[in-house]
């Protein structure tokens, strides 16, 4: 009796996982399961998550607790480091957890584990709003500044996100508008360009002209202690906004045919004939009525460790 009593508790240990070597029973030991890459741009190219195991099975991904399709039984590698790898595309951008589970080759000697989660940031467009008009965006630090309000390394028109109050910010933007064909954004087909800056009542209208040979819009925000100036520290929200005039023509892609030259010689068939070719060319319609013009806009997606940001004076 005592016999079979043994041999049942001895069956019972083994079907809850682990080993019986020599009528003794022994637990199976639970795997390290560790999930790391899944750096991604949503919309691009996929990602790779990289699942690495103690001992050999298969990981099954998943993606904000929704099982990633093709990667519920990813094999690992036979040999040490076990590694498991998936082919993410990310639903949506921003910070997304991802996870795993190992089921083990040895199922008596090792039981499944479920890897610690594991967070990634989905990288997202630093344009604001899509629309036909792209828009390139920075900050620089204005000339005459002395003492603590002097730029740091000596020039005056440096990209930087942190600025000292006192300072003045001089906004850069540099536009294109794909209606246009990609033409440059200018007062010529810009209705208006300005900036809304969170605490200040009015937009800054920003103007567009010729800056040490380069043309592009620019709007300062003065900061300082004195009535009126822009003093709020941290971070300083804004955004850019341009706005196209009315379209009364468009340019349309077509084609034309052209002499086909060859180092500048013309090309001739095999009767003597001058030999054409199709090459691409731009027309202009009219169009009645006039098309309102594309609004571009643009906010910062940026970190906050990049965002834009005013400081105190420092002290000694």
């Amino acid at each position: 009796m005592k016999k079979f009593i043994s041999s049942v508790v001895i069956g019972a240990m083994a079907l809850v996982g682990g080993a019986v070597v020599g009528g003794t029973a022994y637990a199976a030991t639970t795997p390290t399961l560790v999930l790391s890459g899944g750096s991604a741009v949503f919309g691009l190219d996929p990602a790779i998550i990289v699942a690495t195991a103690s001992t050999a099975g298969t990981v099954k991904f998943s993606a904000a607790g929704v099982d990633i399709t093709g990667c519920t039984a990813v094999a690992t590698t036979t040999v040490t480091p076990f590694v498991a790898k998936c082919s993410w595309f990310p639903a949506a951008s921003g910070a997304t957890i991802l996870g795993g589970v190992l089921t083990p080759t040895d199922a008596t000697n090792f039981t499944s584990v479920t890897a610690a989660p594991f967070t990634v940031k989905v990288g997202v467009p630093v344009q604001g709003v899509i629309t036909p008009i792209h828009l390139y965006v920075d900050t620089v630090l204005a000339s005459g500044g002395t003492g603590i309000l002097a730029p740091r390394f000596g020039v005056s028109c440096a990209v930087t996100s942190q600025y000292i109050v006192g300072q003045t910010i001089v906004f850069r933007v540099y536009a294109n508008d794909a209606d246009l064909a990609g033409a440059v954004m200018d007062p010529t087909n810009t209705a208006k360009a300005y900036i809304e800056i969170a605490g200040v009542k009015d937009p800054i209208t920003m103007t567009y002209g010729n800056h040490s040979g380069v043309a592009f819009w620019t709007s300062v925000l003065k900061t300082g202690t004195t009535a009126g100036l822009y003093n709020t520290l941290g971070v300083i929200s804004f955004k850019v906004t341009i706005i196209a005039k009315e379209q009364t023509s468009v340019k349309v892609l077509t084609t034309k045919l052209v002499r086909k030259l060859v180092n500048g010689v013309q090309v001739k068939d095999a009767d003597g004939r001058n030999v054409y070719e199709r090459v691409p060319s731009y027309r202009t319609i009219p169009v009645s009525p006039a098309l309102a013009g594309a609004v571009g806009t643009w906010s910062s997606n940026f970190t906050p460790s990049s965002q834009l940001t005013l400081y105190a004076v420092p002290t000694a």
